[in-house]
C-alpha cells in the first residue's frame, strides 16, 4: 500500500460507492475513516468551545477536545475501476439536518455505536430505516462491552441487520465492519442478479 500522501488515484477508476459512518457524538467516526482511509482524510475537526459545551451533551466522552463539524472523508480503492468514498457523520444533535443528504446516493451506512451511550444510536438507526438504506451496526470497544444480543435487543435490531463488535482505531478491525457491510448488501440482492 502507498504512503496514505502518494495514493492518486487511477486514471481507470470509474465507479465510485459511497459508505456513510454514523451515529452518536464521540463515538469514533473519525477515528474510523482515519484508520481504514488509504489517504490521509479529509476531516473538518474543530476545536470545542464553552459555547459548544452548552449545547454538546459530553457526558460520557471525558476529554473530547475537538468535534467535526461537516463530515469527514477517506477513500479506498478497490480494484482498477471501483474505489469506496467514506463519509463520516457529524455526531451532534445540532448537525443531524446534515445526515439525509449524506445518505443520498449512499450504497449503505455503517451506524457506530458506543456501548456505554447505547441510547445515542436510536435516532441514526430511525434515520436510516426511513430512508431506506441498509446498514450494519458496528460496537466500538471503549472497554465496556456488553452481549451482542444485549446490544441488539436495546436497539430493537431487526435480526437480518448485522451487528459487528470492532476497535476503530484498528485498521484490521475497521476494514472488518467495511466487510460486514459489503456481505450485508451482497445478501440483499437476488441471486440471478449476481451470476
Amino acid at each position: 500500500m502507498p504512503e496514505r500522501s502518494r495514493a492518486p488515484l487511477h486514471d481507470t477508476a470509474r465507479h465510485g460507492l459511497k459508505i456513510v459512518i454514523i451515529g452518536g457524538f464521540g463515538v469514533g467516526k473519525t477515528t474510523l475513516v482515519r484508520s481504514v482511509s488509504e489517504i490521509r482524510p479529509l476531516d473538518t475537526e474543530a476545536t470545542m468551545t464553552d459555547v459548544g459545551a452548552e449545547v454538546d451533551d459530553t457526558a460520557g466522552i471525558p476529554g473530547k477536545s475537538t468535534t467535526t463539524v461537516a463530515f469527514d472523508f477517506g477513500r479506498i480503492t478497490l480494484d482498477e475501476e471501483h474505489v469506496l468514498y467514506l463519509f463520516g457523520a457529524p455526531g451532534q444533535q445540532r448537525f443531524w439536518f446534515l445526515w439525509d443528504r449524506l445518505f443520498t446516493g449512499a450504497l449503505g451506512a455503517i451506524v457506530l455505536v458506543d456501548q456505554r451511550r447505547i441510547s445515542d444510536s436510536w435516532y441514526a438507526i430511525d434515520r436510516l430505516e426511513h430512508q431506506g438504506t441498509p446498514f450494519v451496526v458496528a460496537c466500538n470497544d471503549f472497554g465496556e462491552s456488553h452481549s451482542p444480543d444485549t446490544v441488539r435487543e436495546a436497539l430493537d435490531l431487526d435480526p437480518a441487520v448485522p451487528l459487528v463488535m470492532c476497535d476503530a482505531r484498528s485498521r484490521e478491525s475497521s476494514k472488518q465492519v467495511l466487510i460486514a457491510l459489503v456481505e450485508h448488501l451482497y445478501s440483499a440482492v437476488p441471486q440471478e442478479e449476481t451470476v
